[in-house]
């Protein structure tokens, strides 16, 4: 059993910088891969960054890619999204979550445990 708990996220003017951290509780949670996800009003949610369990690997949509930085931090059960050159369309709740299995990926139905999730609002 693993949960999640996500924090930093608030209200930001385009360009400016915010970090995301998602605290972890559960020892599987440094064996499985991590990811970011996040949904905008009436939209779907939408995969935004995942990384291995040991950080080696990383993969991000495009949307997000040079702009945000995924990263963990085994030793404090915690995963971290570093958002930078923020954008009015990255405006959303994002949602940390924890995979099923070793292999990570972009769909969110291979992800077990979901955190409750943080308001990012861009204004323009």
């Amino acid at each position: 059993q693993v949960q999640l708990v996500e924090s930093g996220g608030g209200l930001v003017q385009a360009g400016d910088s915010l970090r995301l951290s998602c605290a972890a509780s559960g020892r599987t949670f440094n064996n499985v891969p991590m990811g970011w996800f996040r949904q905008a009003p009436g939209k779907e949610r939408e995969f935004v960054a995942t990384i291995t369990w040991n950080g080696v690997s990383t993969y991000y949509a495009d949307s997000v890619k040079g702009r945000f930085t995924i990263s963990r931090d085994n030793a404090k059960n915690t995963g971290y999204l570093q958002m930078s050159s923020l954008k009015s369309e990255d405006t959303a709740v994002y949602y940390c979550a924890a995979g099923r299995g070793p292999l990570f990926s972009r769909k969110a139905v291979d992800y077990a445990y979901w955190g409750q999730g943080t308001q990012v609002t861009v204004s323009s």
